[in-house]
């Protein structure tokens, strides 16, 4: 029986290929239990072009009065907007959506809705 992480990064191989070949700036997710993590990575070199998450101090601040701070719709939603506007102000208008193989429901479906609404195209 296949484990639940391997079933995930499974799902996620015939995404990352197809985005892969369009030599598309990529926005991954990746979801814990506790934080959601929020990267852009450019489709020529694979380097980290921003990113956004929970750990971060702005966004702890933020989140100082809600319960289970990090693992909520509430703080992907601010995550999403984060790190549309970071890719914004590095001139970055459209990425390729990078799910990784997460169902696209609950936080990751906040946190891709959020960023569309901040003005990234995907």
């Amino acid at each position: 029986m296949m484990q639940k992480k391997e079933s995930r990064l499974r799902r996620s191989r015939a995404t990352r290929l197809r985005i892969g070949v369009q030599k598309a700036d990529r926005l991954t997710v990746n979801r814990t239990n506790t934080h959601i993590y929020a990267t852009v990575i450019s489709g020529q070199s694979g380097k980290v072009l921003c990113s956004a998450s929970t750990l971060e101090a702005e966004v702890r601040n933020k989140l100082a009065s809600a319960k289970g701070q990090g693992a909520n719709v509430e703080a992907a939603k601010l995550v999403g907007t984060r790190v549309a506007e970071k890719a914004k102000a590095a001139g970055i208008e459209s990425v390729a959506f990078d799910r990784a193989g997460y169902r696209f429901h609950g936080r990751v479906k906040a946190l891709a809705e959020a960023a569309r609404e901040a003005g990234l195209k995907f």
